[in-house]
């Protein structure tokens, strides 16, 4: 084989590989060979068969094959003879190709930059933390009681109101005739809900246990039963009984009706939690205070197809968004050509970021551990109160899930790293500065997508353990 290697242009390098025709011919005979075996044709037993007939009827499939395998080969050869590190698969052009002659190929491959790292003990950053106020432990109380209220029935007669929960039964008709749905015994319906259609409960409102109610009101345009969108019907309603919402005291019983032990113990798990929130902001705020001092203290040549690949998903998701009418308002009233200006400086902020924090895992040789992804999983079970328990029974049946996990874990682990270097000083601020995100010109407003494309604007392409495709 014979390699000669252009001038290079950037991160691109340029071969000109030729591979002899003595070569690749006796790549193409071992094929044959090796497939005379288990070939059987008419007349002959297996492997039987002459050699000749075997070549006439199969040697240009095993040319294509053949010629594959050689071409792989050969380009591997190259990368690993001159250290290479591709960003991505190479380009190869196949120049010359004919049977019996010397087969010439061009091989163009992007590589990864060489990042020379310096020292994290000189990044300056700070962490701001706040106090959990005692309002909100009262407030989150307040919620929970609320959610487990019960209701009492009314004894004294008198007109339903906003707020009550009637007990009725009911019979729908559109033009006398009675539709599939459209009756309910006892149902139990707080009135000011809008669990019903639109207007049915407000004429509900005012009327007393016992009575029978003829509602009239019209099923929405958009109703997702269409053979009942739009159509005006008459729901006899009769209402059984009036019942009314019964405050729930909280005290050490209701404390331990939810699973705590007392009342105070109750409070300290609403304070617990509430601080865990408080924390996962902060270190949101941090991570992005690192990611900024990373990305104006780094400066090294990009990889523009690994720039090319990341702006094409983000741009795929923008369009999706776009498609689907879930852009952020903001983004509505913009210039599209504006929006995508800055989707590509995103795209070239991720794959720096995620090189460079690939470089660090690699040279601190950062691993993840059964604790990291489990911690992992521990986080992600958090996010969903009270069905934490479906949460890791979802990661238990599902590997490739656990393996979704894996990049932004490892990424974390990463940032932990780098923190552990820093020189990181804590800030105590009010619970108002610690959510005030003021994000600046780079990141452009989220839209409702993923909260658009760009919630995680300012973070890097995930870093990942392998080089060829790493912030890929």
């Amino acid at each position: 084989m014979k390699v000669k290697e252009e001038k290079s242009k950037g991160l691109t390098k340029k071969y000109n590989i030729t591979v002899e025709a003595a070569e690749f011919s006796a790549a193409v005979d071992s094929k044959l060979t090796k497939i005379t075996k288990d070939i059987k044709l008419p007349g002959f037993r297996a492997g039987k068969a002459p050699k000749a007939m075997i070549e006439q009827k199969y040697r240009p499939s095993v040319l294509g094959e053949v010629l594959d395998d050689t071409i792989r080969n050969a380009a591997n050869e190259v990368i690993a003879a001159n250290k290479l590190r591709p960003a991505m698969t190479p380009d190869i052009k196949i120049e010359k190709f004919e049977d019996g002659k010397d087969i010439e190929f061009t091989m163009e491959v992007e590589v990864l930059p060489e990042i020379k790292l310096g020292d994290f003990s000189k990044i300056s950053l700070t962490k701001y933390i706040a106090k959990v106020p005692a309002e909100e432990i009262e407030k989150a109380l307040k919620y929970m009681s609320e959610a487990r209220r019960n209701t009492a029935k009314v004894e004294k007669s008198r007109a339903a109101k906003k707020g009550d929960v009637a007990v009725i039964d009911f019979v729908g008709s559109i033009d006398g005739v009675e539709f599939n749905g459209g009756k309910g015994n006892d149902y139990p319906l707080e009135l000011g809900s809008n669990s019903f259609i639109p207007g049915y409960e407000d004429q509900l409102i005012g009327h007393k246990a016992g009575e029978t109610v003829e509602v009239k009101t019209s099923f929405p345009e958009n109703y997702h039963a269409k053979d009942l969108a739009g159509k005006e019907a008459l729901f006899v309603t009769t209402i059984k009984e009036l019942r009314e919402y019964v405050p729930t005291e909280i005290n050490d019983e209701f404390a331990k009706s939810v699973g705590a032990k007392d009342l105070a113990d109750l409070k300290s798990q609403i304070e617990a939690r509430i601080s865990g929130d408080y924390e996962a902001t902060a270190r949101i705020k941090l991570k992005r205070d690192l990611l900024d001092a990373l990305d104006k203290e780094y400066k090294f040549d990009i990889p523009q197809k690994l720039v090319d690949a990341e702006y094409e998903a983000i741009e795929k998701q923008y369009q999706n968004a776009k498609a689907n009418n879930r852009l952020d308002e903001e983004d509505k009233k913009r210039d599209e050509k504006d929006i995508l200006a800055e989707y590509k400086d995103i795209a070239l902020r991720r794959v720096k970021l995620g090189l460079l924090l690939s470089e660090v895992g690699n040279s601190a040789k950062v691993t993840l551990s059964a604790d990291d992804i489990n911690k992992a999983i521990m986080n992600e079970a958090r996010r969903y109160p009270g069905q934490e328990k479906a949460v890791f029974e979802y990661y238990a049946r599902n590997k490739e899930a656990v393996e979704a996990l894996k990049a932004p874990a490892y990424e974390e682990k990463i940032i932990d790293y780098i923190l552990s270097q820093a020189k990181v000083a804590t800030n105590e601020v009010s619970v108002a500065e610690l959510y005030n995100f003021n994000e600046n010109s780079e990141a452009p407003k989220a839209s409702k997508a993923k909260k658009s494309t760009d919630a995680k604007a300012k973070e890097p392409a995930k870093a990942k353990k392998t080089s060829k495709k790493s912030a890929a």
